[in-house]
Parts: structure tokens; sequence; C-alpha cells
């Protein structure tokens, strides 16, 4: 009967179905399901996810959950909130209406998973499970009130007959359906509680009716001032594509509401992608995505390249970039157990790529397509392009596939970058856990990589990293992936110099709309078909980070402009957060294969919120001070939630109503440290603008001792500490007294 019992239940009430626009109370599977009906266009929905609905806010919890319906071109804007977790109150109104109200019906419908019989009682709609009971009711009584076996036979009752029809009249079935219409309920409310008892849950819906339990404002995370909005549109992406896998029984943000392959799909590394970025908001949330994204190890040592309902492709992987995201995780989380959940996995398919895909053994691999399961395209030249995630780049047009060792003739340079960074992040994690054999392992083995990167993978006739054949020369089509070498630390300075000049040239990669996946000047890139031209949110952000890696910070700085204002000439008006989008337009929509909410198009926006507040393993925890406003926040890091504004040119952190630090300079502070002993980080500012620093009184109170780069730094009773004799990059550290000893 119990669809998900472990749940908390802050987030039993929430859009878990593949029906976006239902609500379901998880731990019991019940669904309070809308369906609208028109008559101009004789048709009635369940509102599937499309061009019907315009997903609006949502927060992880479900606490408030916003769209509008856009079907037979009626607008209706919708509102789902709760404060108490047990009783969801909701709202609709009639924004827009293009036929006559009377004839454009809005039904809510009660049901259960397993098919319970749901009863009305003249008040309200009630469906029992076991001792528990689940009451609806509007703030006005429907028009009528119709039974059915299933929530498509409402649809089909509407198509067939229309709204005026009554033999389904009714009060006992497993759906029971309660009709309203916009010319007598233009606007209304509703609720659905949840007790162990029908007179308590009865009176808990009709209590939140009269607003004697009305809930309270909500203050949802959010980005405002500069790059205003970043953190809310992953927010929303993130919490609209988590859903319930009924099949697994397992919560998991799913790659795209809009499209998936069965019952459910899982892609590695879209997996790894929405379990960082949902560790934005909710720790939680992230740990379940990434225990689904290794759930797919093999026996063999890899992950599978994607597992769904229908087919599984455990004869290939995806790029190895979990342990980057599961280190990323970890530093903004701390929890030690999350690396112990993974550790193995990871590791296991590090050299899981080092033994199948070497087939050489000269230390660089290739992609492939193993000679194990049944899965889709399996011993075939495009089965092993998907392991790059990149199938149709025109950087793999001149690969051979070798069926003796199931392997493409390249050496992908993306491919090698992914694979000594994760080398290297799993050297941090085995630190981490004390595994200081295995780290020492896989330290070589990064370093060993980055040699081998920068000796075979640098074509030094173009000044440019690219893919060459394993026994011969470079192929002419280069990508983004060029810059990898950048996020894994391969390219010498000499190098990275050379890149930069690819990267601004509005001939190769530069121009308002960056980075596309092929050079501009490559014939390739007119064809402007997923990978060959356009731009890829997940290449941006691997990018940008190899940027600040190697203190290109105005580089980043540029990319970081150019992608939220990407993002946003589709997301503002359109709420589209696409899978990719035109290299020349900026448009998401202009080519009928792209995917218009897919969950890693929030890597746009997260260079946003990374460029006021990142965590990442070369700057630490790191605050960026521009001088310009900006409020992010709530947001996870180190110490707990914190909100990070900066008004007037002074920037202020905060847990809660604690005031954690201020500082009035401008540039960055990186390697910020906070614990009940220290205060540290190292300043990055010009002269002339290191500011003044401030600690919160409850940190300011119980400095003993403060050094700056190691030395004595004499600190006042005055709170402020001067900045002005600080050169960039020096440390500084304020010891700390216990706080009970204050």
């Amino acid at each position: 009967m119990i669809v998900e019992s472990t749940v908390p239940p802050a987030r039993a009430w929430n859009t878990w179905s593949d029906r976006p626009a239902a609500m379901t109370f998880l731990p019991l599977g019940v669904h309070v399901t809308p369906l609208l009906y028109s008559t101009s266009q004789r048709s009635a929905t369940l509102l599937p996810p499309g061009k019907d609905l315009l997903f609006g806010r949502h927060d992880t919890d479900g606490r408030l959950v916003e769209f509008e319906t856009r079907h037979g071109g009626t607008k209706i804007a919708f509102r789902y909130e709760k404060d108490d977790p047990y009783c969801l109150l909701g709202a609709w109104d009639g924004q827009v209406l293009t036929e006559w109200g009377l004839r454009y019906w809005l039904t809510l419908c009660l049901s259960a998973e397993c098919g319970a019989t749901v009863t009305y009682n003249g008040e309200a709609a009630v469906i029992r499970l076991g001792y528990r009971h689940v009451a609806l009711m509007g703030d006005m009584a429907p028009v009528q009130v119709t039974a059915h076996e299933t929530l498509e036979a409402v649809a089909k009752d509407f198509d067939d007959n229309g709204y005026f029809h009554t033999s389904r009249r009714g009060t006992s079935a497993p759906v029971i359906a309660l009709r309203f219409n916009l010319e007598m309920m233009r606007k209304g409310r509703f609720a659905a509680a949840v007790a162990d008892s029908e007179e308590l849950a009865v009176a808990k819906a009709r209590a939140a009716l009269d607003g004697s339990s009305a809930p309270n404002p909500l203050a949802l995370p959010a980005q405002t001032g500069r790059h205003a909005g970043a953190l809310d549109a992953v927010r929303d992406v993130m919490a609209w594509n988590t859903m319930y896998d009924g099949i697994n029984r397992r919560p998991y943000t799913s790659v795209s509401r809009i499209w998936n392959l069965g019952k459910f799909a899982v892609w590695y590394n879209d997996q790894t992608y929405a379990a960082l970025m949902t560790g934005l908001l909710d720790g939680q949330v992230a740990r379940e995505n990434m225990a689904v994204a290794t759930a797919s190890a093999t026996p063999q040592g890899n992950f599978a390249c994607i597992a769904t309902s229908n087919d599984t492709w455990v004869d290939r992987t995806q790029a190895p970039n979990g342990a980057f995201m599961t280190w990323m995780i970890y530093l903004r989380h701390r929890d030690r157990s999350f690396l112990e959940c993974h550790y193995e996995a990871l590791s296991r398919n590090q050299l899981w790529w080092r033994r199948e895909r070497d087939p050489d053994d000269i230390g660089l691999v290739s992609c492939g397509t193993s000679d194990i399961g049944e899965a889709l395209y399996k011993g075939t030249h495009f089965g092993a392009r998907n392991e790059t995630g990149m199938d149709n780049s025109p950087t793999h047009d001149e690969a051979i596939y070798d069926p003796e060792t199931r392997t493409l003739s390249l050496l992908d340079v993306g491919l090698n970058c992914s694979l000594a960074l994760d080398a290297e992040c799993l050297a941090h994690m085995a630190r981490a856990l004390g595994r200081t054999e295995d780290a020492l392992t896989f330290d070589t083995l990064a370093e060993e990589t980055r040699s081998k990167i920068r000796e075979h993978l640098w074509d030094s006739e173009r000044g440019i990293f690219a893919n060459r054949q394993r026994h011969g020369g470079f192929v002419r089509s280069v990508g983004p992936t060029s810059f990898f070498p950048l996020i894994c630390g391969a390219a010498t300075p000499e190098q990275a110099q050379f890149l930069i000049g690819h990267l601004s040239d509005p001939e190769r990669f530069g121009g308002p709309y960056m980075i596309p996946n092929v050079s501009r000047d490559d014939p390739a890139f007119t064809d402007n078909v997923y990978w060959r031209g356009r731009i890829w949110p997940n290449v941006n952000y691997f990018v940008w980070h190899g940027l600040r890696r190697y203190g290109f910070l105005a580089e980043a700085s540029t990319l970081t402009e150019r992608s939220m204002a990407l993002f946003n000439q589709s997301w503002t008006e359109r709420r589209i957060a696409a899978e990719n989008y035109s290299s020349t337009t900026g448009e998401a929509d202009d080519q009928p294969d792209t995917d218009l909410f897919l969950s890693w198009g929030a890597m746009l926006p997260m260079l946003g919120v990374a460029d006021v507040m990142d965590i990442n393993p070369w700057a630490g925890w790191e605050l960026h001070n521009t001088g310009a406003d900006v409020t992010l926040g709530p947001i996870h890091t180190p110490i707990g939630q914190v909100v990070l504004s900066v008004a007037q040119g002074r920037m202020t952190l905060c847990r809660g109503q604690e005031e954690i630090l201020s500082w009035t300079g401008t540039g960055r502070l990186t390697e910020l440290t906070i614990s009940e002993g220290l205060l540290s980080c190292r300043i990055h500012a010009a002269d002339g603008q290191q500011g003044v620093l401030t600690p919160g009184p409850a940190y300011a109170a119980r400095i003993v001792e403060s050094r700056l780069d190691g030395k004595p730094f004499p600190v006042t009773q005055n709170p402020d500490i001067d900045l002005s004799h600080a050169h960039p990059g020096q440390r500084l550290d304020l010891y700390l007294t216990p706080p009970d000893m204050v």
C-alpha cells in the first residue's frame, strides 16, 4: 500500500509522477490530478509535459509549485503550497479565456496508485489507505461529481460526451472527479489533507481553506542583482525534473520531464550533474541522485552508459566525470560517508578504463564497446562514440572502429582529460578516507595522463589540443574538448595561452554565443544538428572551471556573462532550459530534436551562481565581490545554509540571522575556512581595493591571534581588519577561542 515510506514528510507532497501538474503524496501513492476540457477543441487533457504546460517556480520540497496551462489557448495559473507537510493548499486563476467559461471545465481528480476506492461524502472526496485517510475539497462545491475507473476514463468521458453530460455521476470509484467550470469558478481554491481518520482529514482540509492554517510566506533559494535568477533557475529545473522511479522504488532527478525512454532513464553523467546541482539546495536529493548514478556499476567495473526500463548499455559507459562531481559535492557538504559510499565503484571505473580502452597500453584511452550485454548499438562505430557523450561530433568523423580491439582508432582529448581529472579527484577522496597508498596510485595515474596529453595530443602546428589517430596524425575537426586540458591541469602555460587565443577568436570559438561544439570555421559547423555546431551547457561548465583553474578570471567572467545571456534568452519569457542552443542565433527551439527542459540546461545558470560563490578543488570555498549588488541563497556550504549579499560594495555572509563576516574589498576571498577555532581565507584584490574585513560579532569577540601569510598581524579591539597592506594571494588566519570560553 505504501509507495515510498522513506521520503521525508516535508517532501511527501510533490510533483513525483510523470504528470507534472499532479501532486502526489508519495508515502501513500495518492494523486491530486487536474484535468482540463475545452469544448472548442473537443479535447480533454491530463496535462502531460509539453506545449500546454509552462513550468513556473518550484521549491525542492514542493512547498511552492507554480505553473501555467495553455490548453485550447485558455491560460490558467496554478499554485500549490504547503506549510503543514500533510496538508496541500491549491489554487487556480483563469487569466485568459478564449471561449465561454461555461464550456471550459477544470476538474480535480483524487485517486491512488493501488486503485483503492474513493468516496464522496457531500463535502469532500476521501480515500482510505489502511488507517490513513486523504480528503480533497474545494472552497466551492463542484458543479457535479463523477466516478470513474481510471484517470484516462475521466478524459475519455469528456472527449466522448462533452461537459453537458450527467450519466457518470457517482460517489464511489477508484477515481472521483470534482468538476468545476470557469464561468462559475474562474478562480478557485482547494485543499488535500492527510490524517488518521476521515473526520480529521476533512477538518484539516476545511481549516486550510478557511485560512486558519494558511501557509507562511516562503523564502525560496534565489539570486537577485548580479546574475539575477541564476540560482532560481537551477532550483526550478532541478525540482521539476525530480520524479519517482516506481520500478526501482527511488526518487531521482530525471534527465528531462519531456524526453524519457521507458518508465525511467538514467544517463550516467547526466545523473552525476543532477547530483551536483541539487547539492546546492538539498543534500539529501544530491545523495539520492549520486546513488542512482553509481547504481549502474557493472561487475566488470564500468558504469552503464544508460539504464532504462527498456535497455541497459553495459557494453559501454560515459566519460569518467563521476569522481569530480562527487568531490565537488563533498567539498560543499563535508559528509565523509558520501565519499565512502561511492569511492569503491568510482575507483573501479577508473581502472576499468585503463584496462579495457587502451589496447596499445600507451596510457591514453579511446572510446569502445565491449562484448558484454545485448544493448542497442553494441559493437558498432556509433556505440563506441556514445562513450564520449558527444554522439555525432565531427571530431570523431575520422575514427575507424576496430572490431578486434572493440575501440575507435582515435585518442580522444576530452575523454583523456576527464580520465586525468577523475584520477586526481580519486586521489583527493582516498586521502580524505585515509587510503594513503590509493592516493599515491591515483596521483601517479593523474600526472602520467596529464604528461601524455600534453605530449601526444598537442598539435603544435595549429597550437591546439586535438584528437589524433592512435598510430597517426591529428584529425581536422576540433571542439571545446580542446580546452579540457585546462580543467585537468595538463596544459603548459604556453599551451594555455594558445588556447585562450582560440577561445576568444570569433572565427573559431568566440563571439556572442559561446562555445560552439565545433569550431566556426569547420564545414560541420553549419550542420547545426546536435553536437555538430551547437552549444552545450555541460561543455561550457567544464571549460569555465578550466579557465578558473589556470587563473584566466577575465575570460571566465566573459564566458559567464555570455552563458547567462544565452540561457536567459529562452528562459526569461518561455521557461526553456535547453539541451543545446544555436551558436549563431542563441535559440533553443530552432531544431526539432533539442529537448527544451533538460536537467543539464541548468549548468548555464550554475555559472552565474559560481561566479558569485563557488566551492571547487582549486580555490576551495570562494566568494567574489565585484562591487555590484547581489543576493544569493539560502545555499549549502560547509557550514550549512548561508546567504551571501553585496550592498553598496560591502559583501556579507550570513547563516540564518548570524553574520559570519563582511568585506568591503573588490576581488575574491578563496580557501575560506570557518570552524570553531579558525576563520581563514586568501585575499585576492588589486592594490587599493583590499578593503576591510569584519568578522561577525560572535567571531570578533573570540580572536586570540591573527596572522597574514604565517606572520603575526595585529588586530585591534575594533572588529574591522584593515587589509590595505595585504598583497594578492596572502592568507589571513584568525585563531579563535572555543565559543564556550567567551
